[in-house]
């Protein structure tokens, strides 16, 4: 037998019976640093201003790091570290993922 494996026994409650209360609850993980933002397209269009129909000065791909300095609504003024090109791209394909911690 090369192992073992150990499955939660399951009980047959009456329907009635209550919830067992959670003993864990879902914080922001005060303890840790924030995830970088990440580009979650092929490439973003880096604008002049905070808006879709503003001057592209650039594109940022999802290979290169860029740090965010500022945010306006949705959108992040960004500097691209590999071009060096300063200017807005959108939150809708530029954002940091969440990190949930379990108390």
């Amino acid at each position: 037998m090369l192992g073992v494996l150990a499955l939660p026994v399951l009980s047959t409650a009456p329907a009635s019976a209550a919830p067992a209360a959670a003993t864990s609850v879902v914080t922001s993980c005060p303890d840790l640093p924030p995830l970088p933002y990440k580009v979650h397209a092929s490439a973003v269009t880096i604008r002049s201003k905070a808006t879709a129909k503003s001057t592209a000065v650039g594109v940022l791909y999802k290979s290169h790091k860029f740090s965010v300095s500022k945010k306006s609504g949705n959108w992040l003024y960004i500097t691209d570290k590999s071009t060096g090109v300063k200017g807005w791209v959108s939150g809708t394909y530029v954002y940091r993922d969440v990190r949930m911690c379990l108390d």
